[in-house]
């Protein structure tokens, strides 16, 4: 599978965590000429989103922390208590058959950890719900992708802003074949460079030029 192909068949999106979602927002509006509408709170986690469609089932997701939630869990999804600044920490690959998908995972060596259902409040009142495999397990530093299948629920995508698309999703690790391995146990590939730590790097084409996030 080419690098093109995984953006097309497999990413349902990219997680950029943040620990100032509104700063973020605007931040990322000055860089790709388009404005995050904001997605949804996750309640008990601790956290809300603002997404930008890359695709029609495909969206960038800005996450950070929600300070109208208290007493939620300790530290919260994708190291947004410990951020200093925003980064590209993880993707979600689609699966429709989440069982059977981290089975076999499991049975090549990579555990993607236990899995669950999850579900917000889009700001119109939807409901959205899913399932997927513990966001919160980073195999290889988030390289490695947990799964997630949005069932009935219409996708995240249908309704972001669009004005970004995803031209390549590259990472760096200081073991690229490690990591290839990892991939390949989700029938998964990416574009891996040997770098000095694990680090995810998109390229988002926009009406302003052609943006990394890292």
């Amino acid at each position: 599978m080419h690098g093109v192909d995984i953006l097309v068949n497999a990413l349902d999106h990219l997680v950029y965590a943040t620990p100032d979602l509104e700063a973020t927002v605007a931040e990322l509006e000055e860089r790709l000429g388009v404005r995050a509408a904001l997605g949804g709170r996750h309640p008990g986690r601790g956290t809300r989103n603002a997404l930008i469609a890359l695709s029609d089932f495909s969206y960038l997701e800005v996450v950070g922390p929600d300070p109208s939630q208290s007493g939620t869990p300790n530290p919260r999804w994708f190291g947004v208590d410990t951020l200093t600044a925003p980064r590209l920490v993880t993707w979600a690959a689609k699966s429709d058959d989440i069982d059977a998908a981290a089975a076999r995972a499991a049975r090549r060596g990579v555990l993607l950890g236990p899995i669950a259902s999850g579900s917000r409040q889009r700001a119109d009142g939807v409901v959205l719900s899913w399932r997927f495999t513990d966001p919160g397990v980073m195999v290889e530093d988030g390289l490695v992708p947990f799964l997630i299948d949005w069932g009935t629920s219409p996708h995240p995508a249908a309704s972001a802003p669009r004005g970004a698309v995803l031209r390549l999703l590259r990472a760096e690790h200081p073991d690229p074949e490690r990591l290839g391995r990892a991939l390949a146990a989700l029938d998964l590939t990416l574009p891996i460079a040997r770098g000095t730590h694990p680090c995810l790097v998109a390229t988002l084409g926009t009406t302003r030029g052609d943006v990394e996030l890292g």
